[in-house]
């Protein structure tokens, strides 16, 4: 067959990247054709998303893949992260800068929502585990302040939904990013309306969903104009960048369950049907959607964050270390020294990581670690101990065994962190591929052009196109001895 090219926009919370792919029938290539930052913006007391600059670099990658594929292209679709998202009014015009997750508006919404509708209540509506930063909690927040904004808005779109609508698409909301948003149903994935109902939330800001894999427009007239691209299909992918990057995780059989490691590391298991018991619901276990009918069952933990904070924070002090130097020196680094709960609520936007970290080590009766390499080796041996824990609490919760862990993303690049993620939480780690949210984007879209017809077909691409690297478990007591320690730096029950 002739090549297929499609686009995709693949953003993160620190970047975005515009990806040209290639198939052939047989093996997927691809190619970053355009990267640019994704930095927030600061404004008095809030954080927002900076989305016209967002659009403006993305109108530059459109601009470069026509120059390079042009009138080729099947398709182009986005993938962004979760939760957030953009009011819109009557004529679609935007209502102010969509706010960033990290929003301090948050901070003390939960206990103030819990006392309208108990938290059992909302977990058994949506099965999406308790974090402020839910859109659900946004809403509710903007609801207390008596925001305006809320009570001009016609629509809601979610990050990926507001891109594709100002490419030409429907004002749609596609259904794995609405998953993350504690506003729908996970058995009828549908709109949780009761709930909404409940909190008193204008449920028309909630639009039609769709599922990945669906066309939802073409280009229109003004992003031809300024891109010279004809009128190509947007199709909506799995935009919610977890559910796209698990689309590619190159996996067989049942017993494995994926990692997805970035900023956030998002790990957890694959099922048909929601898990929505009292004891998922202690665990604050997650329900999200996935693409063929399927459910992720997941934790969310904290991930690479403390060493990006980490390294920013002797940036702004003048001491510019590459990740590969900063991994140097936690190898050489003592081992299993300083341990740190990944998720605790100091290390959510701290002043200066490094000081955050330290005081953590000493509320605990814990040696602070003294130099980068420390700090940096401390933050990842407590991340593979934090994946240990969320491993045994999947088998717990599902009654299923897990022998491999399939780390996908950008995580699966640091070779120390996965050797420590395989010797702690004693399993198989196999690691790649790379880019997996662009690869799970790409593949969908090929299922929704007919190319592919099932997510086992579009895994089996992922096999065929990208290596993966193995790292075997090497038994030691002394992590047996640091998980028993780290176990008690937790918050008690």
């Amino acid at each position: 067959m002739a090549s297929t090219s499609l686009l995709a926009f693949d953003l993160g919370a620190e970047s975005g990247r515009t990806i040209l792919g290639q198939f052939d029938g047989q093996r997927l290539q691809f190619e970053v054709i355009h990267r640019f930052p994704n930095l927030p913006c600061r404004v008095r007391h809030g954080l927002y998303w900076d989305v016209l600059r967002l659009w403006n670099e993305m109108k530059e990658g459109l601009r470069l893949a026509a120059s390079q594929a042009g009138r080729t292209l099947a398709s182009v679709g986005v993938d962004t992260w979760g939760v957030d998202f953009a009011l819109l009014g009557k004529t679609g015009t935007l209502l102010g800068n969509p706010r960033h997750y990290r929003d301090p508006m948050t901070e003390d919404i939960m206990p103030w929502a819990w006392q309208k509708v108990s938290a059992s209540a909302i977990y058994a509506q949506t099965g999406i585990q308790f974090m402020r930063f839910n859109s659900l909690f946004q809403l509710l927040a903007l609801a207390r302040e008596g925001s305006p904004l809320l009570k001009q808005a016609e629509r809601l779109l979610f990050m990926p939904d507001l891109f594709h609508f100002w490419m030409g698409a429907e004002p749609v909301n596609e259904y794995t990013n609405a998953s993350t948003s504690q506003c729908l149903d996970p058995r009828t994935r549908q709109w949780a309306l009761p709930l909404l109902h409940a909190f008193q939330l204008p449920s028309h800001l909630f639009g039609r969903l769709v599922q990945p894999g669906t066309p939802i427009g073409t280009l229109n007239s003004s992003v031809i104009e300024e891109t010279s691209l004809p009128a190509i299909p947007i199709i909506a992918p799995a935009t919610h960048d977890t559910a796209a990057a698990v689309v590619a995780v190159p996996a067989q059989g049942r017993d494995w369950c994926y990692l997805s490691s970035g900023t956030w590391s998002l790990m957890g298991v694959e099922r048909s049907e929601p898990l929505l018991t009292a004891a998922a619901q202690t665990a604050n276990f997650t329900n999200e959607g996935g693409i063929d009918g399927t459910i992720r069952f997941l934790k969310n933990i904290m991930g690479l964050w403390l060493v990006q904070e980490c390294r920013r924070a002797w940036q702004r002090e003048g001491k510019e270390w590459s990740y590969d130097e900063l991994i140097q020196q936690a190898e050489a680094a003592p081992a299993l020294r300083s341990l740190v709960d990944p998720d605790d609520a100091s290390f959510w936007l701290p002043p200066r990581m490094p000081d955050a970290i330290a005081a953590f080590c000493q509320r605990t009766g814990q040696a602070a670690p003294s130099d980068p390499g420390g700090f940096v080796r401390c933050a990842l041996e407590s991340l593979a101990l934090r994946y240990r824990w969320v491993v045994e609490q999947i088998e717990a919760l599902t009654g299923e065994p897990i022998r491999v862990v399939h780390v996908v993303g950008g995580g699966s690049q640091n070779r120390l962190l996965n050797q420590w993620t395989a010797d702690a939480t004693r399993r198989l780690v196999l690691a790649g591929p790379v880019e997996a949210t662009a690869l799970g984007n790409l593949t969908t879209q090929l299922m929704g052009l007919g190319h592919l017809k099932s997510l086992a077909e579009a895994r089996q691409l992922i096999q065929d196109s990208f290596p993966t690297a193995q790292f075997e478990p090497r038994p030691s007591s002394s992590w047996e001895e640091a998980y028993g320690r780290w176990q008690g730096y937790l918050p008690k029950a």
